[in-house]
């Protein structure tokens, strides 16, 4: 079950070498170059606007593209590098690697949390507390889950729900091997309010220790 890969548009660099890349630079793009998949690297230009978009918006070499080059098959590739000025710190050329289906590559996946009606602790006021609203996985680049779901049936307040409690697509695992935490039901800000008030009356209440004379 594939989720939807977004588009990398790239126009294919008829030059090579540090003149070449000089000059696509003048024009507003960012070369690079393509390689892996058993075929000869293929030497490409990104616009630098889309590029700089993508990479402010995060994550971006560990985010499959479907790279689409006139004149080209489209492909399924990953960022392997960006390399920038020294100075200003913009991109200034990029490495992109094709993938085979049965790669196995890290990407972030969206958490969907369903069942929130269902959940008692919710109907009692408390609040779902999003610990991880995306997951990184080790997956198969021919089968990229579009999202991991976590039910919330029957969660009360307090109970917290870990990445071994949420069943996984086939072949794909967490990244790190800690048990980490998904999310929480939390108890609602005004209860919270209340407890804390209760136990300062309490420890205000504690008679002090009587001393005794020998």
């Amino acid at each position: 079950m594939a989720g939807e890969i977004p588009d990398l548009i790239a126009q294919e660099r008829t030059g090579t070498g540090k003149g070449a890349a000089r000059q696509a630079r003048r024009d507003g793009m960012v070369p690079g170059i393509v390689f892996g998949g058993d075929v000869d690297p293929l030497p490409i230009q990104v616009p630098f606007n889309e590029l700089f978009k993508r990479l402010k918006a995060g994550r971006f070499k560990s985010t499959l593209f479907n790279l689409k080059v006139d004149g080209h098959d489209d492909v399924r590739v990953i960022c392997r590098d960006v390399q920038r000025d020294v100075v200003k710190d913009l991109p200034t050329h990029l490495d992109l690697m094709r993938l085979r289906r049965t790669t196995k590559i890290n990407l972030f996946i969206h958490v969907d949390f369903v069942n929130e009606d269902a959940a008692p602790g919710i109907k009692k006021g408390g609040v779902l507390t999003v610990v991880r609203p995306e997951v990184e996985l080790v997956v198969t680049a021919g089968d990229i889950p579009d999202h991991i779901t976590v039910d919330l049936t029957g969660m009360e307040i307090g109970d917290i729900v870990h990445i071994s409690d949420v069943t996984l697509p086939e072949g794909a695992k967490p990244t790190v091997e800690r048990d980490f935490v998904i999310c929480n039901i939390s108890a609602p800000s005004g209860l919270k309010a209340a407890d804390e008030e209760e136990e300062d009356v309490d420890a205000d209440e504690v008679p002090a220790t009587e001393q005794t004379e020998d």
